[in-house]
C-alpha cells in the first residue's frame, strides 16, 4: 500500500536513490521511495533481455564497479560480492602483438617494454605513481560536501601536486597524459580512452577530459589494486542488495509509481502529484532523477534563472552506444588464441598505431557532424567467463560493446535505419582482431543514446548524467533553491558511474538541514 504521507521522498530508484533512502531511513525518518519503472536499479541492473536466448542474464547498463568510496559499503552494512579481474586490460593487435596487463609485474614490464619501448614502461610507471598519490589525497572528499577544485587542492593535495591537480582538472585528458615521456601514441589512446573519454562528450584536447580521467582513476575498492572488478550476479546485485537493506530499515520502495510533477506551497516543497493523479505528501523531496528532468519536475518558473542557468549549462547529448550481445562461444584473437584470462578483461580495440590519434580526431569530428565513426573507440567485455552464474544452461556466455562515441540524432538517416547496419560493422571491427566473432553472435540487446534515454529513463541518453567534465563543486549541488528539495542525482558530487557517494551526501546534508546529524 502507498503512503499517502511520509517525512521523506526519494524519486527515482537509481542506487544513489536507494542509498539515500537507507540512511534517512536508518535515520529513524519515514521514507517512501517513488520509481517509475517496473524494476528498480536505473541503469544498475542485472536482466535477461535476448529475445533469441531468454535465459542469459546481463548487466545491461552499468557493467563494472569501480569508483564506490570502500567506506561506503562498510557504512551501509552491505556486502557486495566483488571479483577481482587478474589480468584487467588486453590490448589486442591484428598482427600477433599483444599487451595483458595484471598483477605480475615482472611479466607486465616485459610485455610493456616488448610491445612498446623502456621508455613507454618509466612513463607509465610514472603516471601510476602520480595518479595514485592524487587518488588517495583525494580520496576523503568524496563522501562529503565538496569544495572547489582549487579549494580541494589547498586542503586535500599534497603541495607538490596542487597545480598538477588542478590543471588534470580543467584540462585535457591530453594535456595531462603529455607530462609523461610516453613514446607510443597507442598506450596513450588506450588510457585516454577508457579513463578519459568514457561517458563524455569530448576527446583528446576537450577541457575536462582530464578531470574524466581523474574520476576513473579513483578506484579504491579492496583487493582491487586500482582496477574496476566485477559484481557477481551483475550490476543488479549492487542495487538488489542497497534496496533489501532500505527495506529492512523501513523504507517502502514503490515501483510503476511514475512523477508528474512535484507540489510546491508557499515556496517550499510539499510532495509529489503522481502520474495516475494520487498526491504524495512530504516536507522533503530527494531526486534522484537526473538535474532536467527534476528541473522539468519543478517547473522552470518556479527556479531562478541564475539555477536554471546552470542546469542548462550541464545539457549534453550522451554519445555511448552499448551493444549487449549473446555469445555461441568464445572469440579466438589472432595475437593470442589462447585462453590467458583475456576473456574477462577490458579488451582495447583501436585502431593501429600509426593512425591510433588520426582516427580519435576523425572519429569525435564524425559525431560531432551526426555522422557515425568508421573505428570508434570500442571497450569489449565477456563477464560470464569470469562470473559464470549469468551463464544460461546452454551455455551462452554474456558480452558487450562500449562504443564511444556515436551522435544521439544521426544527420540525414535515423538509428532505427542505421542500428542493425552499424552493429554489424562494429563486430566486424571485432573479425579483424578476433575473425569469425560475428557467427558466434546469437542475439544482440542494443542501447544507442536515444534508446538509453528511453529504456533507463535519462535526458538525452547521457550515461552520467552530467558531463564528468564537470568536477567538485562545479556539479549541482545537493541542496536546491528550493526549501525542501535535494537532489542525490549521478549530476552532483562525485561523479557520474555507480559510486553511490550522492546518494550518502543528500541524505547527511537532510540530516544536517533538519537537525538529525550525528
Amino acid at each position: 500500500m502507498l503512503p499517502l504521507t511520509s517525512d521523506v521522498l526519494v524519486i527515482g530508484a537509481g542506487h544513489n536513490g536507494l542509498v539515500t533512502s537507507l540512511m534517512l531511513a536508518r535515520a529513524g525518518l519515514k521514507v517512501t521511495v517513488l520509481e517509475d519503472k517496473d524494476v528498480i536499479g536505473g541503469a544498475v541492473r542485472t536482466e535477461r533481455p535476448f529475445t533469441k536466448v531468454p535465459q542469459l542474464a546481463t548487466s545491461t547498463g552499468a557493467y563494472l564497479l569501480g569508483l564506490m568510496p570502500p567506506e561506503l559499503p562498510q557504512k551501509l552494512g552491505i556486502d557486495l560480492p566483488l571479483v577481482r579481474r587478474d589480468p584487467h586490460y588486453f590490448l589486442p593487435t591484428t598482427g600477433n602483438r599483444y599487451l595483458l596487463f595484471g598483477s605480475d609485474t615482472a611479466a607486465m614490464k616485459q610485455q610493456f617494454i616488448s610491445f612498446f619501448s623502456e621508455r613507454d614502461w618509466q612513463a607509465n610507471v610514472a603516471l601510476q605513481k602520480e595518479i595514485g598519490a592524487i587518488r588517495d589525497d583525494v580520496a576523503p572528499t568524496w563522501l562529503e560536501e565538496p569544495l572547489s577544485i582549487e579549494g580541494t587542492a589547498e586542503r586535500y593535495v599534497r603541495p607538490a601536486l596542487r597545480q598538477v591537480f588542478i590543471d588534470l582538472c580543467r584540462k585535457s585528458v591530453g594535456d595531462y597524459l603529455s607530462r609523461f615521456d610516453f613514446k607510443s601514441d597507442l598506450v596513450r589512446a588506450m588510457y585516454a580512452v577508457t579513463d578519459g573519454f568514457s561517458g563524455l562528450n569530448g576527446t583528446w584536447d576537450t577541457p575536462g577530459t582530464g578531470m574524466n580521467f581523474l574520476v576513473h582513476n579513483m578506484c579504491r575498492l579492496p583487493g582491487s589494486d586500482g582496477t574496476w572488478m566485477i559484481v557477481k550476479g551483475g550490476m543488479g546485485t549492487v542495487s538488489g542488495k542497497i534496496a533489501e537493506a532500505a527495506r529492512a530499515a523501513g523504507a517502502t520502495i514503490e515501483t510503476g509509481k511514475g512523477v508528474e510533477r512535484l507540489i510546491l506551497e508557499r515556496g517550499a516543497v510539499a510532495g509529489a502529484l503522481l502520474k495516475d493523479g494520487t498526491e504524495v505528501r512530504a516536507k522533503v523531496v530527494v531526486c534522484n532523477a537526473d538535474p532536467f528532468r527534476m528541473q522539468s519536475l519543478i517547473g522552470r518558473d518556479a527556479l531562478p534563472q541564475d539555477y536554471n542557468a546552470r542546469i542548462d549549462g550541464y545539457r549534453k547529448d550522451g554519445t555511448t552506444f552499448k551493444v549487449n550481445m549473446a555469445l555461441k562461444g568464445l572469440p579466438k584473437f589472432k595475437c593470442l588464441p589462447e585462453d590467458r584470462g583475456q576473456y574477462g578483461t577490458t579488451i582495447h580495440l583501436l585502431p593501429e598505431e600509426k593512425d591510433v590519434m588520426r582516427g580519435l580526431r576523425e572519429g569525435f569530428a564524425a559525431v560531432q557532424a551526426g555522422k557515425l565513426a568508421e573505428f570508434p573507440t570500442i571497450e569489449w567485455y565477456i563477464h560470464t567467463t569470469v562470473d559464470p552464474t549469468l551463464r544460461d544452461p546452454a551455455g551462452h556466455h554474456n558480452s558487450a560493446l562500449f562504443v564511444q562515441w556515436v551522435p544521439y540524432e544521426l544527420k540525414g538517416t535515423t538509428w532505427e535505419a542505421e542500428e542493425e547496419r552499424y552493429v554489424k560493422h562494429l563486430l566486424s571491427i571485432c573479425d579483424r582482431f578476433a575473425p569469425g566473432t560475428s557467427d558466434l553472435v546469437a542475439d544482440t540487446f542494443p542501447l544507442h543514446p536515444a534508446k538509453i534515454e528511453k529504456y533507463f529513463g535519462i535526458t538525452r541518453g547521457h550515461i552520467h548524467h552530467v558531463d564528468n567534465a564537470f568536477g567538485f563543486s562545479d556539479r549541482l549541488p545537493y541542496a536546491t533553491p528550493i526549501g525542501g528539495l535535494y537532489s542525490c542525482s549521478a549530476g552532483c558530487h562525485p561523479a557520474g558511474s555507480v559510486i553511490g557517494a550522492a546518494g550518502h551526501n543528500a541524505a547527511m546534508r537532510v540530516l544536517k538541514d533538519l537537525g538529525r546529524a550525528n
